[in-house]
């Protein structure tokens, strides 16, 4: 594997929200629907809305569209108007979609997009469009916070693959590999101990441990 570039962690602690935020993503993609009702409620008190409303958003892109919306209808029962973060044009999400996957995946982008357009061209172009453009690089939330909602998601989902490639995302836009540490921590009682001493066995990995 190519050496990774030197990265400034920007993100060096795991804060009470952010923490949150990240057992909140874990609930949403792979919880039970009274789950995803008492997160929704302690996510009113402990959780920017911003960042929870961005949270949902991103969430069918890695839990689909059905646990999206039913967790969105949940999040409207404490808040019922939503909260609007500035838009990106169409003509520029080619272009953000770019910058913010070439961020995550770092020296592993260009054979990622290999990798894709090997499986179908159009998934490609989804996934830069759509996914990086028009989703992750949205602004009502930052990049290393939105990295470490899409560990939580992919833990919560048993997706090791996609999970392996995003701790090394969140490591890539500045994330501190202690906060990382803590974010796994933190699902632990969602996750179970067998689940977790998985992902902490991959997170070794990644960190070449």
């Amino acid at each position: 594997m190519p050496p990774r570039e030197t990265v400034t962690p920007s993100l060096r602690e795991l804060d009470g929200a952010t923490r949150a935020l990240v057992r909140l993503s874990a609930v949403v993609a792979a919880g039970t629907e009274l789950d995803i009702r008492g997160a929704m409620s302690n996510a009113a008190l402990d959780i920017p809305p911003l960042w929870v409303e961005e949270l949902l958003l991103q969430t069918y892109l890695f839990a689909g569209f059905p646990r999206a919306l039913n967790a969105t209808r949940e999040w409207r029962r404490t808040q019922p108007v939503p909260v609007a973060a500035p838009r990106r044009e169409p003509d520029d999400w080619q272009t953000a979609g770019v910058a913010t996957c070439s961020a995550v995946y770092g020296t592993m982008y260009e054979r990622l997009r290999e990798n894709i357009r090997g499986l179908h061209p159009e998934l490609d172009d989804w996934m830069i469009t759509e996914g990086y453009g028009k989703v992750l690089s949205r602004p009502g939330l930052d990049l290393q916070r939105r990295e470490l909602c899409i560990v939580a998601a992919c833990a919560a989902l048993d997706q090791d693959r996609q999970l392996h490639s995003h701790l090394h995302g969140a490591l890539n836009v500045g994330v501190a590999p202690a906060v990382v540490t803590a974010a796994i921590e933190s699902l632990a009682d969602l996750l179970g101990a067998n689940r977790v001493q998985s992902v902490r066995l991959l997170w070794a990995r990644v960190q070449g441990k």
